[in-house]
């Protein structure tokens, strides 16, 4: 092979995983110069702050489903660097405390600041943040978030087949939803058992550095003949430093986790939920500004922080509600402002209606009320007879004037096609034979609209003898409803469509 085609080879993404597990296996055995275990934590600290901004900044954790293999990595990475680092402080900490590299001297230095004392307790006090705090509570939310995505797991399956049968998705659509499910679950279980790591590594961490200081004292004491307090010194510093430069790797980590999963069901990345949710409410701001404002005016309270506290709050809540309206951030809906005029969309105008009766002049009041009885109420009726009946669903009813027809007439159309029309007498009743003949009472003669048979409009007060007589009565808006329900029966083929049996399916 050349030296090119080792290169690629080399630059895989498996093989090259495979190579840094291997190393880091091996800085469990060999020993590692002090220089190499620089670099090697610098890396470290370096991948926690980008593994980090990557949980900062992804729109889902799904994004990031990797995450667990990483905490596992950089886990056994951290691990590995306490062990090597371990050999080093004890074999070269005799030699004074740069003895296991520039990076854990200069850790060691800035915690302690000249007491080691310091150190210790700081970081003590890392460790029960990191374990107590964000590590359980990460690990909690973990737990519960794959409980209930499995609880959940069946339902959301049938949804997606609900929405396959109906057309609403096709195969491929459907595929990457199931595979989305499948992911989620399998996320949220990963991140239930991968918090376990973190807290070992905090066990281990708080063991490492126990065996660091007692082991360095006597090694250094006994071995190397160094004074108690200037081996304490020496090797407590050095421990600090190896503790904190792999502990706070490990906290910055335990921190992405935390958000990772608190950002299940959050829109967006974390900055944008946290800038829409909390920075857009002016009420809360000003609330803030005041709070803030009343703490600076108590005695002994350093007032210039404060005091800035509440100048920003006051600035974004006025820059919020101009922003908004102060209507808009109360609620109140404002009223004086005059409606303005809404174009009716173009393609409302294009819209085909299923069915539509027009009405001439006159008969508009069969729409408002007539004698109680209004033309919207009994279509209402009609339709649940229809679905009660036929099983079928009657799409709704427009219902418009038309100036060209007669005053007492109407028209029924059938997707924009005329199906019928006849004229009723608003003030009047119709009365029909059952036997079929002409009703012998005064009024108009005429055909009655839906079935052709001999009807006579009469008056109001000729109801009583018509009922004597046998004839059938009904008053105009019964004649339209009666006239419509044949027309749909005989154009049901014609309106039961797809989207209609989708409606029903």
């Amino acid at each position: 092979m050349t030296s090119g085609q080792i290169i690629k080879w080399l630059v895989r993404g498996e093989v090259a995983l495979a190579l840094g597990v291997i190393s880091v296996l091996v800085l469990l055995i060999l020993p590692v110069p002090a220089f190499l275990l620089d670099a090697l934590l610098a890396i470290s600290l370096a991948s926690s702050i980008l593994i980090l901004m990557t949980s900062l900044f992804i729109k889902k954790p799904l994004e990031f489903t990797s995450f667990p293999t990483v905490l596992l990595v950089t886990t056994l990475f951290r691990l590995a660097l306490n062990v090597a680092s371990t050999r080093l402080i004890l074999a070269h900490g005799h030699e004074g405390v740069h003895g296991a590299g520039k990076v854990i001297e200069a850790f060691g230095r800035l915690m302690t600041g000249g007491n080691f004392t310091i150190g210790i307790i700081v970081f003590a006090i890392l460790v029960i943040v990191n374990f107590v705090v964000i590590t359980k509570g990460s690990g909690r939310i973990a737990e519960v978030a794959a409980r209930f995505t499995l609880d959940s797991l069946p339902g959301k399956q049938m949804a997606i087949d609900a929405d396959l049968s109906a057309g609403l998705i096709d195969q491929d659509e459907s595929r990457r939803r199931r595979k989305e499910l499948e992911q989620e679950s399998t996320f949220f279980g990963s991140m239930d058992g991968a918090s376990k790591f973190v807290r070992g590594d905090a066990i281990a961490g708080l063991i490492i550095v126990a065996i660091n200081i007692i082991g360095g004292i006597l090694i250094g004491t006994l071995q190397h003949g160094m004074p108690l307090g200037d081996a304490a010194s020496t090797y407590t510093l050095m421990t600090i430093g190896d503790g904190l430069v792999t502990q706070i790797p490990a906290l910055i980590i335990s921190i992405a986790a935390g958000f990772l999963v608190s950002n299940a069901g959050v829109d967006g990345s974390t900055d944008q939920a946290l800038v829409t949710q909390l920075a857009m409410n002016p009420i809360s701001l000003g609330m803030v500004s005041a709070a803030s404002g009343v703490i600076a005016l108590i005695p002994g309270m350093p007032v210039i922080p404060f005091a800035v506290l509440s100048i920003a709050a006051a600035a974004l809540a006025w820059r919020r509600s101009s922003g908004a309206g102060l209507t808009d951030v109360l609620g109140i809906e404002d009223t004086s402002a005059p409606p303005q005029d809404v174009e009716e969309p173009i393609s409302q105008t294009l819209a085909i209606d299923e069915i539509k009766i027009e009405l001439g002049y006159g008969l508009l009041p069969l729409i408002n009320d007539l004698e109680g009885r209004r033309l919207t109420d009994q279509i209402k009726a009609l339709r649940k007879a229809l679905a009660s009946e036929y099983g079928f669903v009657m799409p709704p009813v427009r219902i418009l004037d038309n100036m060209r027809l007669a005053s007492q007439g109407y028209l029924i159309r059938i997707k924009e096609l005329e199906a019928g029309a006849g004229e009723v007498r608003l003030g009047s009743l119709m009365a029909m034979d059952p036997r079929g003949g002409q009703v012998e009472l005064p009024g108009e003669h005429m055909r009655e609209p839906a079935f052709g048979l001999p009807a006579t409009w009469i008056e109001e007060g000729l109801r009583e003898e018509a009922t004597f007589r046998g004839y059938t009565v009904v008053d105009p808006s019964t004649v339209l409803t009666t006239h419509l329900t044949e027309i749909l029966k005989d154009n049901m083929p014609d309106l039961l469509s797809y989207a209609e049996v989708q409606k029903l399916l």
